[in-house]
């Protein structure tokens, strides 16, 4: 059995969760509405403030969508009550991010600048302070979208092994490589 797809969801008050009649929950919160596409095997009950999510057997694909679905229905509850965040470090020098409304634009050590343009759903905050490596700290109720902007922004120029440089996630260990006057 799937241990995720089994536990409940508990519905925290301020959250408005309904289903449709073609398996489509729909999340309203403080700050936003979200909606899913449930799978059509997997059967959603909500009742008191508890959703519950069941399939019809124990098949590799019905157990893999238990889990998927409760957990895409946890993250849509999640955002629309706290939010989604990513923070992103540019190491490098000469390294800038500047955002202005849903542009940002970075300078990331190559002839030209990269413009950057971010869906309307994240908002954006770039941060340098003297001394420390410039911040891009990316915002959202929809954690897939942010991790999948996050990542796009992370293959401008993912962090090489030798020195370091390039946009890390904040907290990221990047294994570094001894270079070739270590060889001897």
């Amino acid at each position: 059995m799937s241990r995720i797809g089994k536990s409940p969801i508990n519905i925290p008050t301020g959250i408005e969760v309904k289903l449709s009649d073609d398996n489509v929950v729909t999340v309203k919160g403080k700050l936003g509405e979200l909606t899913e596409k449930i799978h059509n095997d997997i059967t959603v009950e909500i009742n008191e403030g508890i959703i519950e999510f069941k399939r019809p057997s124990d098949q590799k694909d019905h157990r893999a969508l238990h889990g998927l679905s409760r957990a895409l229905v946890n993250n849509m509850i999640v955002g629309v009550s706290e939010g989604f965040s990513t923070v992103q470090e540019l190491v490098g020098v000469g390294y800038r991010a500047n955002a202005t409304g849903q542009v940002l634009e970075l300078a990331l050590g190559y002839s030209h600048p990269i413009v950057f343009e971010l869906p309307n759903e994240i908002k954006v905050t770039t941060t340098t302070e003297k001394g420390k490596n410039p911040e891009i700290k990316l915002e959202s109720i929809d954690k897939q979208l942010v991790g999948q902007v996050a990542a796009k922004i992370r293959s401008l120029r993912k962090p090489e092994p030798y020195k370091g440089k390039g946009i890390k996630f904040k907290g990221e260990v990047v294994r570094r490589k001894a270079g070739k006057s270590a060889k001897k």
